[in-house]
């Protein structure tokens, strides 16, 4: 069974102020460390209605419209939503039909109301969509939208993602929704790795590369172009980069030693650790791989680095300088170095994107016979307290987050055992994504 420690809910403003200076604190677990998962105390209640099939042909296309439509309000972190077994028998599907008092109140009590209704011809589908909010009888109406797209169960499954979108953006406190970015991860198969994409809710998983060997480490850049990872070749593992846009591999150059880890910056820079000079160090260069610059240089790897994308203009790393490998940051210039983590044994980081937090591996307590094992774990980078997010459900690493700092991605297990799990920031909401095989993701910019 999960064990988790669930967070208080309240906006990050709080948490930005109860932060004490790091300077003053020692590091430690603390309950209050205040992600903002949700905007306030208290979620919107919502419902989804089932939407009106406009032709006989469409009701197939339809049932994949709503359900997706259920599943991302569900998983976005912001909303209570309705029960389907609780809502009204009658569907609306046009404001006329709209009967906001069968909604409000009853089994439902519901807020507001996204309803609407599913038509196809001529290979196209169309959605006309709505929601209203059931307590302004005068002006009820928040949303009005149409979309259109292929007539089939992509078609389908894309419409719902951009109204599921477009409903958070407008209620869930202005932050984007996540129901059409993607998760890169590695595949494993038949003695290769291969690097793969999904939506974020882990359907329609398939192949990015066929290279036939091992590829690790996938990055996405920030415009969603390009694909930064390591791949082992006849020169050893060095850094690949394959083109979204042209669907194919495109030059970035080879360095002596193993080249691992890359992370884009916001400016489309990449950081990556390299042993073309001995020792395993952080390097920064530009997005075509040229002019790389060396940032650390200490005893001991340097590996997986991982911008501040609020500012870019920091670093987050694992090094194992003092002895078994911490998180550490330092400013882009190698300078500015902090130690974070102050025992065990970290794997791997991710910055939030609020620049607030990070999200690494850690085996707090790693020793012969030491109890627990590998968890992800949040840290207030201001204040250097930490919360743990798993416990229970193997080891787990590579955290990443999701574009709206909301959810995080992560591996349970290794190997050929190795998943692909989510959560939410506050650790609750756990769920697997993809199976037995899948490992490293990363979780696209948008």
């Amino acid at each position: 069974m999960t064990i988790c420690k669930r967070l208080p809910l309240r906006p990050l403003l709080l948490a930005l102020l109860l932060a004490p200076l790091a300077s003053l604190t020692p590091l430690h677990a603390q309950d209050n460390v205040f992600t903002g998962t949700n905007s306030g105390a208290d979620r919107v209640r919502i419902a989804a209605a089932d939407f009106k099939a406009g032709s006989p042909d469409s009701a197939a296309l339809k049932r994949t419209f709503d359900t997706v439509l259920f599943s991302d309000l569900g998983n976005a972190g912001v909303f209570d939503l309705v029960s389907k077994s609780m809502q009204p028998q009658a569907t609306p599907g046009t404001p006329q039909e709209m009967r906001v008092a069968d909604w409000s109140g009853g089994t439902a009590n519901a807020t507001f109301v996204a309803f609407g209704s599913f038509s196809s011809a001529g290979g196209r589908g169309t959605v006309n969509a709505w929601v209203f909010d059931t307590h302004n009888a005068q002006y009820p109406q928040v949303l009005g939208k149409q979309y259109t797209d292929t007539a089939d169960e992509n078609g389908a499954r894309m419409m719902a993602h951009k109204f599921a979108d477009e409903i958070i953006l407008r209620l869930g406190g202005g932050i984007p929704g996540i129901a059409e970015s993607k998760i890169y991860f590695v595949r494993a198969a038949a003695g290769t790795k291969e690097i793969w994409v999904m939506d974020y809710d882990g359907a329609n998983a398939h192949a990015v590369t066929h290279l036939g060997t091992i590829s690790i480490s996938p990055r996405v850049s920030p415009d969603n172009s390009r694909i930064a990872f390591s791949s082992l070749g006849n020169d050893g593992f060095q850094i690949r980069v394959y083109s979204l846009l042209l669907n194919r591999m495109v030059a970035f150059p080879s360095a002596g030693g193993t080249n691992l880890s890359p992370a884009w910056a916001a400016n489309g820079q990449i950081a990556f650790s390299s042993s073309r000079s001995g020792d395993p160090e952080i390097y920064i260069a530009d997005a075509n791989g040229n002019n790389p610059r060396r940032i650390t240089s200490s005893r001991g790897p340097d590996v997986s680095p991982t911008w501040n994308p609020k500012t870019g203009s920091q670093i987050a790393w694992i090094s194992g300088r003092t002895g078994l490998p911490q998180v550490y940051i330092m400013d882009t210039d190698g300078a500015g170095v902090q130690r974070m983590t102050d025992t065990g044994y970290a794997t791997s980081v991710s910055w939030s994107p609020n620049g607030q937090f990070l999200a690494f591996a850690w085996d707090r307590k790693y020793g012969p016979g030491a109890p627990g094992g590998q968890d992800i774990y949040l840290m207030d980078v201001a204040s250097k307290t930490w919360i743990q997010l798993t416990n229970g459900i193997g080891r787990c690493d590579f955290p990443s987050w999701s574009p709206d700092g909301r959810h995080v991605v992560f591996a349970v297990g290794s190997g050929a055992r190795a998943e692909i799990w989510t959560m939410l920031a506050d650790g609750t909401g756990k769920h697997r994504l993809a199976p037995t095989g899948s490992d490293m993701p990363n979780w696209s910019f948008r």
